[in-house]
């Protein structure tokens, strides 16, 4: 066809007749090129949709398209727009839910979402386009199932038509076996049953999460679509009024509180178009403390604590509750006694919280060790340590002179005054300055040693031992509950341990000294400090064998060792005579002497 326009153009304009017979050619060469190339495109699209775009493949080629006809990509595209949604319910984050402080908001999880009815209610009225389960025999056998039609009727065979359109499920079987009976006067049986339920489209509306048109069938309940809408908004929507509608009449309006408490939920029948409206939150009182339902509820109307009571389930050692006005410009506190409040009234905003107020009874204290008595006594609360003592009955191996008493809240403020030391020795270790490179590596050196005794000090348990034996006023001693007191047993042994070189358990023996039990250990090792030797007596008290200045601040002489006795060994702590080191570590000493641990550095 190139050609043919070149040589056009290159003819002579006096051969008139010959330029016009080219053009003629070349215009019906064109022509019938374009014809050939959308007839082709026809052809192509009706032999073969690569794209499955075109869904009219069967039109004839000679068909012409009306003016406003839209093409057919931009005819699936809005198809595929209007029949699914962006975002499935069951891929809804349910997170905030889950989380919320608000009583109901954990039932909207996706768990309803996912599970349609379970079972058909007994009074169903059977719709157009349900399912029914027919089945026939005996003297003539038929089974299937059969869809009601427009005209509310299911075609038996041989029977005819049977009226089922409005009829409740638990009629379903006797309509039937009448209908079967008129025709077959015996040896036909017959049986019916629901076998599915009509899909319908259900709107959610109102102050839900998602709103929209969802899909479920008649059948399923209001949780279903709420839950596939999201779940009802905490902080706008009113788990008290659930509205069922159809059109400008209100079928139903549930609270999901009887669900949430009671277990009870209205059986509603929805039909396609139908709407599930939740309307605004009301008023609401935010409940903790000792409760079983700390959560924030919904009431409208006049609330008392006795319906929140009912509500928030309190614990059984609740006793007061404390009501935190927030109500106007001012906020007040309120305390009353639970058995008092019941008709204490409550507004909107208002936070309560159940409490125990209860005075101490009595207590209990156990006693351990070597006796004949009970090992648990209850006394009332203000007991005296002289009113378990008489009470208690001695053997013969009882050690009563060293009686030793394990207090809880002793045990805890050892732990803290054992805590705080440690602490300023880590402060020490870690903030210490130089002066000059060998000063430095000393420091350093220092440092990780102490930090050492630090990690160890991390691990101790404190005893929380009280020391009673020596007390003038011992029996006027009060208890707490939870006291311990151990009975010793008479033993006569002698326990030797820390920096010797075989620490041992030894016979007592009066006529030896602390230096004798020493030697019979095998004596100090390298890393013992001698004049920092401890002998703890099983009342509780310790004394320290040295012939110089004490840790205690004066000089002591070398203790008198007694039946039970624990003589321990420490050892050398080199701090290469920086005082302040020195100082905390006289400190934390002191420490874990008091605290009665210091065997476990």
């Amino acid at each position: 066809m190139i050609r043919l326009l070149v040589a056009s153009s290159s003819t002579k304009k006096s051969d008139a007749p010959s330029r016009l017979n080219w053009n003629m050619c070349v215009s019906c060469m064109l022509f019938a090129c374009v014809l050939f190339v959308f007839s082709g495109r026809t052809v192509l699209a009706a032999s073969s949709d690569l794209l499955g775009i075109g869904q009219t493949v069967d039109v004839p080629a000679t068909t012409t398209k009306p003016k406003n006809a839209v093409p057919a990509t931009a005819n699936v595209l809005a198809n595929t727009i209007s029949g699914s949604r962006s975002e499935p319910p069951q891929s809804f984050d349910y997170t905030a839910n889950l989380n919320s402080d608000v009583f109901g908001a954990n039932l909207f999880t996706g768990a309803f979402a996912r599970e349609g009815a379970t079972q058909f209610n007994p009074d169903y009225a059977v719709a157009v386009g349900d399912n029914i389960q027919v089945r026939l025999w005996g003297a003539f056998e038929f089974e299937s199932v059969l869809t009601v039609d427009a005209k509310g009727n299911v075609f038996v065979p041989h029977v005819g038509p049977v009226q089922l359109l409005g009829v409740r499920n638990q009629d379903l079987q006797r309509l039937m076996e009448s209908s079967v009976s008129r025709v077959y006067r015996a040896n036909v049986y017959s049986y019916a049953s629901l076998a599915s339920a009509q899909p319908v489209r259900i709107f959610v509306s109102g102050y839900v999460n998602r709103p929209g048109l969802y899909s479920g069938t008649s059948m399923d309940s209001l949780l279903h679509y709420l839950d596939q809408a999201g779940g009802i908004d905490a902080e706008r929507g009113s788990f008290l009024t659930v509205q069922v509608k159809r059109g400008a009449l209100t079928r139903a309006t549930m609270s999901l509180y009887d669900f949430l408490l009671d277990g009870r939920i209205p059986l509603i029948q929805l039909s396609s178009g139908d709407v599930i409206f939740v309307g605004p939150r009301q008023s609401t009182v935010k409940v903790s403390g000792l409760t079983e339902n700390a959560k924030r509820f919904e009431f409208r109307g006049i609330l008392t604590v006795a319906r929140v009571v009912g509500l928030a389930k309190p614990r059984a050692q609740a006793t007061h509750i404390r009501v935190l006005r927030n109500t106007g410009p001012v906020r007040s506190t309120e305390y009353f006694a639970l058995n008092d409040a019941a008709q204490v009234v409550l507004e909107n905003g208002d936070e309560i919280e159940f409490t125990s107020d209860k005075k101490p009874g009595t207590i209990a204290v156990r006693v351990e060790g070597e006796h004949e008595s009970p090992q648990e006594y209850v006394l009332p609360y203000g007991a005296k340590l002289g009113e378990v003592l008489s009470q208690i009955k001695f053997s013969q191996r009882s050690d009563s002179t060293s009686v030793q008493l394990y207090r809880l809240s002793v045990k805890e403020r050892q732990r803290l005054a054992l805590q705080t030391t440690l602490k300023f020795l880590e402060n020490a270790a870690l903030t210490a300055r130089s002066g000059t490179n060998e000063e430095a590596r000393l420091r350093k050196e220092e440092a990780e040693l102490l930090l050492q005794w630090v990690e160890r000090g991390k691990n101790v348990e404190p005893s929380g031992q009280v020391f009673i034996a020596q007390a003038s006023d011992r029996d006027d001693l009060l208890l707490e509950n939870g006291d311990v007191l151990r009975i010793p047993t008479k033993d006569g042994l002698v326990l030797v341990s820390g920096e010797v070189i075989l620490p041992n358990t030894i016979a007592y023996d009066k006529a030896l000294s602390v230096a004798d039990y020493i030697k019979n250990s095998g004596g100090y090792t390298q890393n013992a400090d001698a004049s920092r030797v401890i002998v703890a007596h099983r009342d509780g008290s310790f004394d320290e064998a040295s012939t110089g200045r004490g840790v205690f601040g004066f000089v002591a002489s070398e203790p008198t060792v007694r039946p039970g006795d624990h003589i321990l060994v420490l050892p050398r702590i080199d701090v290469k005579s920086r005082q302040i080191f020195r100082d905390v570590v006289e400190a934390l000493f002191r420490i874990a002497v008091i605290v009665g641990v210091v065997h476990n550095f």
